[in-house]
């Protein structure tokens, strides 16, 4: 059964940083595009990063850019979210997601076959 599990969520003060993980389990991640979305309280969920299959390939929403990194590892079939410089307009639930076009680097929900359930970020001081 395939399954993505998200973890390493929590509250983390204004400035400070998160790494978020997400694990695959039932089929190998290396041949998919993998996202990150987020939806904030009372929003629509926003595609914030991706990353294809080989990895060459990454794309970030305007809203993370320099402060968040997307990395991958196949042979772990796992996938990375580090956030830097956290602001309490980053405070959401995080999804992970798998595309079944390991090629593209889409922020776009309907692009993505697999989610995750989800783990909690909260910045607030």
């Amino acid at each position: 059964q395939f399954q993505l599990v998200e973890s390493g969520g929590g509250l983390v003060q204004p400035g400070g940083s998160l790494r978020l993980s997400c694990a695959a389990s039932g089929f190998s991640l290396g041949s998919y595009s993998m996202g990150w979305f987020r939806r904030a309280p009372g929003k629509e969920r926003e595609g914030i990063s991706c990353i294809s299959a080989s990895g060459l390939s990454i794309n970030y929403a305007e809203s993370v850019k320099g402060r968040f990194t997307i990395s991958r590892d196949n042979a772990k079939n796992t996938v990375y979210l580090q956030m830097n410089s956290l602001k309490p307009e980053d405070t959401a639930v995080y999804y992970c997601a798998a595309d079944e076009e390991g090629w593209g680097i889409s922020l776009k929900e309907f692009e993505y076959n697999y989610w995750g359930q989800g783990t909690q970020v909260t910045v607030s001081s």
